[in-house]
């Protein structure tokens, strides 16, 4: 566990509703991503994907019956889901054919957990990652509303707020690993709930293909026209007809042709293996999403590791490349001297190329796997600084920055005020009182009184002590202020 992370622990107060100002009051989401939840037989309650232990994963992709329960049946490719469940995220470490390993999400939920209010801050949505993302959009959308009323509710929210510069409610944020942003871009498209997105800080995903995967089109296309370890036929087999799958496509330009590149559509991807029912579908709904936008959205992306970029497609069989294309200003592709298309090795996570993952301009680059980025201090670390964000809902009015004004001399336990000047709102401003001797810092609140931010610090020991300001566009303005000790009237502290 890095530093950082390791100082986020012990934050929750133990005295009942006492929290630390040190922690968001607003209400997490973590989704995972494809194959990153455990699946049961409604049924029996047998667990179908998600067990621990090299034994149990070699009789999953070796035996013939291994993944037969996984299969979507014609009620569920139909819509009439319900014969499995989701019932966690996945705990143990597990592996899939070309997807790599895919490490458990609890380092995630336990880093997230420091830095929330309480624990029941946070909730993990598992789902059935075999099913269209859409389906899991609206899953996600009603138990996002209920965890977000269900929070605003619990005695720690409420002491939390106490704490925060604008004593605003908690909002969602959403944490969601490759698949799971795009199952949170559904949820918020406003046609399951029309409000999610307004009550929603910001969503911070982890290697999202928001632009598809080559690797997916290789995965449906193992076993055609070559063999391929057992392991790798068996996903095939399950894939061919899973909507989640179809779901990973690429939908950029990544087919390579005799003299361009081009996206895929219907008829290449049934040529490559894939199903052409859900291939329409598939399209068709990212098509709908391109015009959903995520709230804040930070990214964060793998990069350094090799990854396919293009590919070709000859008598229905895959080839892909590790670089692709890129494109001039105007859009069109770059070409060299002889008018040829120029290919460019990016690389990305090992399976979501850069470009692919990157849909907004808040980008951090973290050199892990794909299947790490949920696990990675660093990516960790990304996570726990943008949780302990408060962003306001707008830049404070007037000029950058702000004045302060605070008395040069006050009394040790009697309270005091440090207001901030040329501004009329407490959004985004935060207060701390040092002491200049021991370096003891500590945070105040700064609420509104007579129509101005105002903290009220009392000093408890004489010394000198300096106050800070910090405003939302990321300016500091301090000042001394000498405390005397108790007793001594202030406006005599001259004679």
């Amino acid at each position: 566990m890095s530093p950082q992370r390791q100082a986020g622990t012990d934050r929750h107060a133990s005295a009942e509703h006492e929290v630390s100002p040190h922690v968001t009051q607003d209400a997490v989401v973590i989704v995972p991503g494809i194959m990153g939840s455990e699946l049961r037989s409604t049924a029996t309650g047998d667990v179908l994907w998600g067990l621990s232990g090299a034994r149990w994963l070699l009789r999953a992709w070796t035996r013939r019956d291994g993944l037969a329960a996984l299969h979507l049946t014609e009620d569920e490719l139909a819509g009439k889901t319900g014969r499995v469940r989701a019932t966690q995220l996945l705990r143990h470490g597990t592996w899939t054919p070309y997807l790599r390993g895919q490490e458990p999400y609890t380092d995630l939920i336990d880093t997230v957990r420091d830095y929330v209010a309480d624990p029941a801050a946070v909730l993990p949505f598992p789902y059935d990652w075999r099913l269209p993302v859409a389906t899991n959009g609206r899953l996600l959308a009603a138990r996002a509303r209920e965890h977000l009323t269900a929070w605003r509710a619990h005695p720690a929210h409420r002491a939390a707020v106490e704490h925060r510069a604008d004593r605003r409610p908690a909002r969602l944020v959403f944490i969601a690993h490759s698949m799971g942003g795009l199952v949170t871009r559904s949820a918020l498209d406003g046609t399951h709930s029309d409000d999610l997105a307004a009550d929603t800080r910001t969503v911070i995903t982890l290697g999202t293909p928001f632009y598809g995967s080559v690797k997916a089109t290789v995965i449906l296309n193992s076993g055609r026209g070559a063999p391929v370890p057992l392991p790798h036929a068996r996903l095939r087999a399950l894939c061919a007809t899973m909507p989640g799958l179809h779901d990973l496509l690429p939908l950029y330009r990544c087919l390579r042709t005799e003299d361009d590149v081009r996206r895929l559509d219907v008829s290449d991807i049934a040529a490559l293996g894939g199903h052409p029912e859900l291939a329409r579908d598939s399209l068709a709904f990212h098509a709908r999403q391109q015009h959903v936008p995520l709230p804040d959205h930070r990214t964060v992306v793998g990069t350094r590791q090799p990854t396919w970029q293009s590919l070709s497609l000859s008598s229905g069989r895959v080839t892909a490349y590790e670089d692709g294309p890129q494109p001039n200003s105007d859009g069109s592709l770059i070409r060299d001297r002889d008018d040829r298309v120029r290919y460019f090795a990016v690389h990305g996570d090992g399976t979501v190329y850069r470009a692919a993952a990157a849909l907004s301009g808040h980008v951090s680059t973290v050199p892990v796997q794909h299947g790490d980025l949920a696990r990675a201090d660093s990516a960790l670390d990304a996570v726990a600084d943008i949780l302990l964000e408060d962003l306001p809902h707008g830049i404070p009015l007037g000029e950058p920055g702000c004045g302060l004004a605070v008395p040069d001399l006050a009394e040790a336990g009697v309270p005091w005020r440090a207001t901030a000047e040329n501004i009329d709102s407490a959004q985004g401003l935060t207060c701390t009182l040092t002491d200049t001797e021991t370096g003891v810092e500590r945070p105040v609140p700064v609420r509104m009184e007579d129509g101005r931010p105002t903290a009220t610090i009392t000093a408890r020991t004489p010394g000198l002590y300096r106050v800070e300001l910090h405003t939302y566009d990321r300016y500091t303005i301090s000042q001394l202020v000498l405390v005397t000790e108790p007793g001594v009237p202030v406006a005599e502290a001259d004679d």
